[in-house]
């Protein structure tokens, strides 16, 4: 069951040695935002955060939060390309035969 800060979709993010990990709802992306290094932080870093917080009260969706999230993860080439379409067209293509 998705709680209220769920995203619809994670994004995928990769971390230490190239990890990939799925950031699911806007709780996860504060916890990775909160422990960014204060010294590489900017002010869409601030601004992700703030909306972080926003979705969990609920004061805004937790797909806004997504998006800005994967923006700043793009910015810092955090983002993992295409993973989870990737995964999706897999899935799909070893469909029903």
């Amino acid at each position: 069951m998705m709680t209220s800060d769920d995203f619809q979709r994670p994004v995928v993010i990769l971390t230490g040695l190239g990890h990939p990990a799925a950031i699911a709802s806007a709780m996860e992306a504060y916890m990775f935002l909160a422990d960014w290094p204060t010294s590489r932080r900017d002010a869409v870093h601030g601004f992700a955060l703030k909306a972080c917080l926003a979705a969990i009260r609920g004061e805004i969706e937790p797909d806004t939060v997504r998006g800005l999230f994967a923006s700043w993860a793009e910015k810092h080439d955090l983002l993992a390309p295409d993973a989870v379409a990737f995964a999706g067209r897999r899935e799909g293509s070893r469909g029903h035969a």
